[in-house]
């Protein structure tokens, strides 16, 4: 069977690295607080006393905009049903929709929002005075669902309910295909994906191009063509949306030259974690640091392989974010990071983060494929291999040898295994019990001692090295290909191997114990003819 790299390689006829959907929060920052709201009502509406009274107006006017937005330019509204899919009624309309730019149709949906509440008290001299809390509704929500000429298709959902939160959902692949088609690029789409494309380094280009001002550009553009809950001149007085990213999605696409190396490659990667284990901690793709105060995410770190029907899957998760890895419409691999929560990686969630997060996902989704690559590309020449079985002066300092064979070092590399990953590194006690455990004793039997001495002879020896100024190591490119090399002879080849030697085991076929029975025998007769005596 073909090999990761191989098939990366060799049976990839085109890559792309894009950011795929595309979920925008929008908010006032002046609305946030029943003081900020207090202070609006005062400056804006001009009101002595903030009442609840003043909230009427607004929605009653958004109403009216909205009816006369539909009617005027015969818009069709559909009112959604509870758990209807709306996506499946988008494509509906959008399968009838002919026009390059405009809005497609409007869906009302009830749903649930943390809106204000306001509760009446008296206050000095008997007036009658409000206090503002923010509390969880159902209210209405306005779904405007677009075609763009620079982005396609997409939607801007807005409540009509204080602060008047808004989502905009959009898709960097449908991005990319107006840009290309802008400029006359021939390509073939792979649903919101591409499957060929005439110039693909132009493609890449312009993928890496979308940036904020393209998500700006778009919201300011139909921000003052839909009806809105505030005014143009509340808007120019500081009370805009600010926004901000709720999900986001970075895929790379590779393209396989025949759907056969897709199952291939799935195979393959299966095969690897089945019997070499897959980490505990798969903080390993997420490139933080971690700290004594750092909490653990609920649920842990972990990852999962899937098999819907017959489609494989691979997903590993870490916090409010995961990776995907599957084969999309059985002619592509797609590996995808979605970033549910910005402050998982410490990031800003503000919109000008938006290529800082792209670059963390980018190498994210690198890291899970040369992880899968290395660990089917492990061989070690003759020299690294002699390096390793004897003691050497690394440094200035005596390292000592990590010989093949050895019980406690093969411990030590498949305990290196289920660490790999992580490129934050891991500490004396994280590699310890995992060697203890292997070895089959007591964590107070492998004392820090032990694996202090353990650890500095994979260091001097380049396997780790210590993350600067901390107690925390990392795996070597060489660490990481002798880590799999130790570990895969011993589980693939020395352990079956040794079973099959022994002969009085019922596991081995009969004509073979028959065999190795001979020649025990015939081993017994040239010690008798040299006198030689079994030793007790």
């Amino acid at each position: 069977m073909p090999t990761v790299a191989h098939l990366l390689r060799d049976h990839v006829t085109l890559s792309i690295s894009c950011v795929d959907r595309l979920y925008i929060n929008g908010y006032q920052p002046g609305l946030q607080t029943s003081g900020g709201l207090c202070y609006f009502m005062r400056s804006r509406l001009g009101a002595e006393i903030p009442s609840p009274a003043l909230f009427k107006p607004i929605r009653q006017r958004l109403a009216d905009d909205f009816e006369q937005f539909v009617e005027r330019q015969n818009i069709p509204v559909v009112q959604f049903k509870r758990r209807q899919r709306k996506d499946d009624v988008a494509a509906e309309y959008r399968a009838k929709f002919k026009q390059e730019q405009g809005v497609v149709f409007v869906g009302v949906a009830q749903e649930k929002a943390n809106s204000f509440k306001a509760s009446k008290r008296k206050g000095a001299g008997n007036f009658v005075e409000f206090d503002f809390s923010r509390q969880p509704v159902y209210v209405k929500h306005l779904y405007f669902y677009l075609e763009d000429r620079f982005w396609g298709p997409g939607f801007i959902k807005v409540c009509t309910y204080l602060p008047y939160p808004i989502k905009l959902c959009l898709n960097g692949h449908e991005w990319a295909k107006k840009q290309l088609q802008r400029e006359g690029i021939a390509f073939e789409s792979l649903d919101n994906g591409f499957l060929s494309c005439e110039h693909p380094e132009r493609l890449q280009q312009i993928c890496d191009d979308l940036g904020p001002s393209d998500i700006l550009r778009f919201f300011h553009y139909w921000s003052r063509r839909l009806p809105w809950p505030l005014t143009l001149e509340d808007r120019e007085a500081g009370y805009e949306h600010r926004l901000s990213i709720w999900q986001m999605e970075t895929s790379l696409t590779q393209v396989f030259d025949q759907p056969i190396q897709g199952r291939h490659f799935f195979e393959s990667v299966i095969r690897e974690n089945i019997d070499l284990g897959r980490p505990d901690r798969i903080s390993l793709v997420f490139p933080i640091r971690f700290n004594k105060r750092t909490p653990p995410p609920h649920g842990g770190y972990r990852s999962r392989v899937l098999t819907a029907g017959v489609h494989p899957s691979i997903h590993v998760e870490f916090k409010h974010s995961h990776i995907k890895q599957y084969f999309k419409e059985e002619k592509a691999l797609r590996t995808e990071t979605t970033v549910n929560d910005t402050m998982d990686f410490y990031i800003g969630k503000d919109i000008s983060h938006m290529e800082e997060i792209r670059d963390k996902s980018h190498d994210m989704n690198l890291k899970l494929l040369e992880i899968e690559r290395v660990s089917q590309n492990c061989v070690l020449n003759q020299d690294e291999l002699d390096q390793l079985q004897q003691p050497t002066v690394e440094e200035d300092q005596r390292a000592s040898a990590l010989p093949f064979g050895n019980r406690r070092v093969f411990a030590l590399m498949l305990a290196l295994c289920l660490l790999i990953h992580l490129p934050v590194g891991f500490r004396n006690k994280d590699l310890r019990k995992h060697v203890a455990s292997l070895l089959g004793l007591k964590p107070d039997d492998y004392g820090t001692g032990q694996m202090t001495y353990d650890l500095r002879r994979l260091r001097l020896k380049g396997l780790i090295q210590r993350d600067g100024g901390t107690y925390r190591y990392r795996m070597t490119s060489h660490g990481i290909r002798v880590a799999f090399f130790y570990s895969k002879v011993h589980i693939r080849i020395l352990r079956p191997g040794f079973a099959a030697l022994d002969i009085q085991g019922d596991a081995v076929p009969r004509p073979l114990r028959n065999a190795f029975a001979r020649i025990d025998k015939e081993i017994q007769k040239i010690c008798e003819s040299a006198q030689l005596e079994a030793a007790t």
